[in-house]
C-alpha cells in the first residue's frame, strides 16, 4: 500500500514538535545551575559524545563559540587516547548521550573527576550511569522516537538540538551578547560586513567618473559608460555634483533633443550625500535606505576618494 508522504511527514513533525515542548517541563535547578557554572567558569566548555550524539555536539560547540562561550568538540574515543591532555580543571565538560549509558563516555568519567571538571550530562534517563555521576543533569528524554521502527535518533536529537540551543541562547542573554559581538566572530558573514567593515573596505576607487561643469550629454554618458558605475561625478570650483542613470532619464523626458545643449552643471544634483571613509558599512548601508539612493560618494578632506555601492 503506497504511503501518503505529506502525512508521513506532518507526522514527524508532530511528534518531535511535542518532544521538543515537553523539555520545558523537565527544566528544574540543575539547568540553572549549569548556565551559572558556565558564566562563572574561566576555561572552556567541553562538548563530548559518540556517533549522533556526537554530531549534535558538533552543532552545539560551534554554537557557543559563535555567542561569546568558547567551546570545542571533543570526541570520547580520541580523548581516551589523549586527547584528554588538553583538558584543564578549568573548562565545564558537558557529556551528550541519549542512554547515558555510552561506553566511551562512560570510561572519560574518572579522568573528569580527578581533574575536579565540572561535569554536565544530557541524556534522556536521569537514573543513568552517566546522568548520576554528573554535577548536574539536563532531561533530554522523548516519549517517542519519529522513526516508526523506534530505532534510528530523530526525535531525541531535535530535542538535544533544542535543549543545546537553549543553553547558547540563555547563556548570550546572561553575558548581554550583542550583534556587534557576534559580527567579530563572523567577518566573512553579513552581519559581520555590516558591523566591522568600513566604507574604504568595500568602495570603489578605480576609474571613477569625473566630469567637468561644463560637459554635455555625450561626455557624461561616455564616463558614465566607463566608469560603469551609473552615475557621474560633477567637479566643481566649489564642491561637487552627481548625475545619474535616473537623472540623464529624467531629462531627456523633460528637455527633448534640447538635452545635448544642457550641460553637466545644469543636470546635477548639488552637494550630493557623501560619508567618510571612516564611515562603518552598517551606517552606510542605513543612510541609504533612508534616502533611497543605491550610491554614495565617499571624501575625505573635501576629496572624493570613491563610490560606495549595494
Amino acid at each position: 500500500m503506497p504511503i501518503d508522504y505529506i502525512a508521513s511527514a506532518k507526522r514527524v513533525f508532530e511528534i518531535e514538535s511535542r518532544s521538543v515542548a515537553d523539555l520545558a517541563d523537565r527544566l528544574d535547578d540543575n539547568y540553572r545551575v549549569a548556565v551559572e557554572t558556565i558564566l562563572q567558569s574561566r576555561g572552556r566548555v567541553i562538548i563530548c559524545g559518540m556517533g549522533k550524539s556526537g554530531i549534535v555536539g558538533h552543532k552545539l560547540s560551534a554554537t557557543l563559540s559563535s555567542t561569546g562561550t568558547p567551546s570545542y568538540f571533543m570526541h570520547p574515543g580520541e580523548a581516551f587516547h589523549g586527547d584528554l591532555g588538553m583538558v584543564t580543571p578549568d573548562d565545564v565538560f558537558i557529556a551528550i548521550s541519549s542512554s547515558g549509558e555510552t561506553s566511551e563516555v562512560l570510561k572519560l568519567i574518572p579522568f573528569l573527576r580527578e581533574n575536579g571538571n565540572f561535569l554536565i550530562a544530557m541524556t534522556g534517563n536521569p537514573q543513568s550511569t552517566l546522568a548520576k555521576s554528573a554535577a548536574c543533569h539536563l532531561n533530554i528524554g522523548v516519549k517517542q522516537e519519529a522513526c516508526p521502527l523506534e530505532l534510528a535518533p530523530t526525535s531525541s536529537t531535535t530535542a538535544t538540538i533544542a535543549m543545546g540551543d537553549a543553553l547558547a541562547v540563555t547563556l548570550m542573554q546572561a553575558r548581554d551578547f550583542k550583534p556587534e559581538n557576534f559580527a567579530r566572530f563572523h567577518p566573512g558573514g553579513s552581519l559581520g560586513r555590516r558591523l566591522l567593515r568600513k566604507v574604504s573596505d568595500e568602495m570603489i576607487t578605480e576609474n571613477l567618473p569625473l566630469v567637468a561643469p561644463s560637459a554635455r550629454i555625450t561626455e557624461l554618458l561616455s564616463a558614465m559608460t566607463h566608469g560603469n558605475l551609473g552615475l557621474a561625478i560633477v567637479k566643481r570650483p566649489i564642491g561637487w555634483g552627481l548625475i545619474s542613470d535616473g537623472d540623464i532619464r529624467r531629462a531627456i523626458e523633460r528637455y527633448g533633443d534640447e538635452v545635448f545643449q544642457k550641460t553637466a552643471e545644469q543636470l546635477m544634483t548639488p552637494d550630493p550625500v557623501m560619508v567618510s571613509t571612516q564611515t562603518r558599512v552598517e551606517d552606510a548601508l542605513a543612510l541609504m535606505e533612508s534616502r533611497k539612493i543605491t550610491r554614495l560618494l565617499v571624501s575625505d578632506n573635501g576629496e572624493i576618494l570613491g563610490v560606495f555601492k549595494i
